[in-house]
């Protein structure tokens, strides 16, 4: 037995619960007095009352990108709208200062190693040597 079959049998289980239940309660409600009677059904319909009203406020009332509720079809003003785009503006420029600054730093530390071969006397051969340039980097200029 498969896991569809197993469903369709667990509904259908529940349908002929619910049928057994549905026509006990309707036999029920036969015998009960009639000011008990009028009071239930005063009372179902206040509950289907509420319960119409909470679907339609549910549907009216909405939130803004800020979390505060608004009725639906007013547009937000210009500010909330403003505001609820600022943190992204706020990340890419930061996102571009750190860059901006990444790049300084690199162009700073190329500008220092330059500095230090062109003050230094070195022989021709230092230049072309493939651990001159790390030397240069890890060791403080004296």
């Amino acid at each position: 037995m498969n896991s569809r079959d197993r469903v369709a049998d667990r509904h259908a289980i529940e349908a002929r619960l619910g049928a057994r239940l549905a026509g006990s309660l309707t036999v029920q409600a036969q015998t009960v007095p009639h000011d008990v009677a009028e009071r239930l059904r005063f009372a179902r319909e206040r509950a289907l009352l509420r319960a119409r009203e909470s679907r339609q406020a549910v549907a009216v009332v909405g939130l803004t990108g800020s979390g505060a509720a608004v009725l639906a079809g007013l547009t937000a003003p210009w500010w909330q709208r403003a505001a609820s785009v600022l943190p992204l503006l706020l990340l890419v420029l930061g996102l571009v200062a750190i860059d901006h600054w990444s790049a300084r730093e690199r162009v700073m530390a190329a500008a220092d190693i330059d500095a230090q071969l062109l003050a230094d006397n070195l022989p021709p051969s230092a230049y072309s040597d493939p651990g001159f340039a790390e030397y240069l980097r890890t060791a403080p200029p004296q």
